[in-house]
């Protein structure tokens, strides 16, 4: 049970610290590159991996979140049995990396919203999401000022932090049907959570004919 808390412990911290920095020091939009292939890339996300949403505006987002609330939960549960009943470590650890990657992006879409003075917002009257301009502040009400966060509760942004072009070319004019094609590998931005799900799985994959007994509820 402790190796499993520390897991998650660990990956939770890792994920709010990096993404409340970059929040609190980038503008939206900006970024540096630490090799060609590897940026720090600040974006926020009102939907789910590669943009995906459920619904439209705030309901769209509410709903989201309300998914993820449930999706954690089952996780949780899931893994709680397994451990209880001293199932193997090559199923009860990835499941903590997945555990852990939708607990971070879940808090993000639920306190993010009062957390920050600025953020993403949904414009009614364009029917689009708006960004912003300048550094995000915590929230003055976490200083006793009483201040508003750019939202409310389950209608906050994910941060999104890492962009790998590993891959970006630009095919020139004069080339037979490729001619003026821009081809980009890999385009998603994503964060410290969504590696630890992706590192949950790809462990679960791998380890998956060593897995013994199985508690589902």
């Amino acid at each position: 049970m402790k190796k499993i808390f520390l897991i998650i412990f660990s990956i939770l911290l890792i994920d709010q610290i990096s993404k409340i920095y970059i929040k609190t020091h980038f503008e939206l939009g900006s970024g540096v590159p630490v090799f060609p292939f590897f940026w720090i890339l600040f974006v926020e996300n009102p939907g789910m991996a590669y943009g995906i949403r459920i619904g439209t505006g705030y309901h769209g987002k509410v709903l989201l979140s309300i998914f993820r609330f449930f999706l954690v939960l089952l996780i949780f549960f899931f893994l709680y049995k397994n451990v209880k009943r001293g199932s193997s470590n090559y199923l009860t650890i990835p499941i903590s990396f997945i555990f852990s990657g939708a607990m971070g992006n879940f808090f993000d879409s639920a306190f993010y919203g009062f957390l920050f003075d600025t953020g993403t917002i949904y414009c009614e009257k364009y029917h689009d999401w708006i960004s912003y301009r300048g550094i995000s502040k915590i929230n003055q009400f976490f200083s006793n000022s009483g201040g508003r966060g750019y939202s409310s509760f389950m209608k906050g942004c994910v941060v999104d932090i890492f962009y790998l072009p590993i891959i970006d070319i630009h095919f020139p004019n004069w080339i037979p049907f490729f001619g003026n094609f821009h081809f980009q590998f890999f385009k998603p931005i994503f964060n410290v959570s969504d590696i630890s799900i992706f590192t949950g799985f790809i462990l679960f994959f791998l380890f998956q004919n060593r897995i013994g007994n199985v508690k589902i509820l």
